[in-house]
């Protein structure tokens, strides 16, 4: 079991000196109203500890950063229970009862993971006024890449190439880059923490910018579930769908910053519950030379255990992120977790006493996105104008790995 809250330390088996200040008090908190930020973090892993006393080296950071603008896209295939109740074993009213899912979004044609992620940062730039060349960094939160060593690059190449050609075409972005050339070079890359993903992306995004003076980062949550689904299986294939939800980051005076707390975990143990490994059966023997070709199975969940551990683990995650930031759930105006089950949901909420009218959900329309549930919900919310500039939002991601975190963040 491991643990973080607030800035990691590069290293566990040595003392080190952090550019950012490391004790047990949280993420980020402040005196007063955020006039003097002190960040700090605290981790835990088995029969490890670094003690607050050792690692402390608290640094005053002067710098907040801010939610500026959000997008979202998802394909254009929509596919209801009834749609699937020809496929599998299954019927509208089964699914709906126990998962709260009605329809889910899959990919086709000519639609992938990039394109939807270029589609919800062309959304989430375009809201925030920033242009491509303008952000310092970009965070793909995603398992399901089209490239296993990352895309975040290739989602920056397209991303120009959306924005400024008229005649774009994503299957040639190569050839795009090459007509258009890129002014920049930002560094970009991925990240891959399941449907927590882009709660560690937020965390990544705030790290750089109060820590690392970057001053623009996109964090896009994308994942398209359905090449990874088994759609046999009526115990999964009726949860997933595709999507992709991004937000701009930006840096801030410390007074406006709008990330308040976080509160982060994994849990290695409980992977056997969650995965979609690598076909053991198809490796071979380890004397073999060369060894096979390598590809992964479907989506394997135990669903009533990943049930139980949300349940207990993510209300005690959200407290904790309260804590941190000073605040109760008196405080907030929303509770946003990961989409994964309505019955999680809903047992979250009420744990937690959120009543109804300030948990937002768009679970029924859309399935489990992975990671871009979060910044989907989000940006729907935000559009609609159920959310306004200065509401604070208590958020939540879970799932594979074991992993889990939750951010107090405050919009616009």
């Amino acid at each position: 079991m491991a643990k973080a809250s607030g800035f990691f330390t590069p290293s566990l088996r040595t003392k080190i000196q952090p550019s950012i200040g490391v004790s047990r008090s949280g993420f980020c908190l402040s005196e007063g109203i955020f006039k003097r930020v002190v960040c700090s973090s605290s981790i835990e892993s088995a029969g490890t500890h670094v003690s607050s006393s050792q690692s402390r080296i608290p640094k005053l950071v002067n710098k907040g950063c801010k939610l500026v603008g959000c997008g979202s896209a998802v394909p254009s295939l929509s596919v209801s229970n009834d749609d699937l109740a020809k496929i599998v074993d299954t019927s509208d009213e089964w699914i709906s009862v126990r998962t709260g899912i009605r329809n889910r979004r899959v990919i086709s044609g000519k639609e992938n993971l990039r394109n939807l992620a270029v589609e919800a940062a062309k959304k989430a730039l375009k809201m925030a006024n920033v242009e491509p060349d303008d952000l310092d960094l970009i965070l793909l939160c995603t398992s399901t890449p089209e490239d296993i060593f990352g895309d975040a690059p290739k989602v920056l190449i397209l991303l120009d190439a959306y924005l400024n050609s008229n005649l774009f075409m994503l299957w040639q972005s190569c050839k795009v880059q090459r007509e258009l050339g890129c002014t920049k070079s930002q560094l970009a890359h991925d990240i891959t923490a399941a449907c927590s993903g882009f709660v560690l992306g937020l965390f990544s995004a705030s790290c750089y910018i109060k820590g690392g003076g970057f001053r623009n980062v996109l964090v896009i949550g994308a994942d398209v579930m359905s090449r990874f689904v088994d759609w046999t299986d009526r115990g999964t294939c009726i949860l997933f769908g595709d999507a992709a939800g991004a937000v701009v980051l930006q840096a801030c005076d410390a007074e406006e910053d709008g990330l308040l707390s976080f509160d982060l975990h994994s849990d290695g143990e409980g992977a056997r519950h969650l995965g979609a490994p690598i076909n053991d059966n198809e490796n071979g023997s380890v004397l073999e030379f060369p060894p096979n070709r390598s590809s992964y199975v479907c989506i394997q969940m135990n669903g009533k255990e990943v049930f139980r551990f949300a349940v207990r683990c993510v209300p005690q995650s959200i407290e904790s992120a309260l804590e941190k930031a000073g605040l109760t759930a008196s405080n907030i105006d929303w509770l946003l977790l990961h989409q994964a089950n309505q019955r999680i949901i809903d047992a979250v909420a009420t744990r937690l006493e959120f009543p109804p009218d300030k948990v937002i959900s768009n679970l029924a329309n859309y399935g489990n996105t992975s990671a871009a549930s979060i910044p989907l919900a989000l940006d729907e919310a935000v559009r609609s104008g159920k959310v306004k500039p200065g509401h604070t939002i208590a958020a939540a991601g879970f799932g594979a790995g074991l992993t889990w975190g939750s951010a107090v963040i405050r919009w616009g």
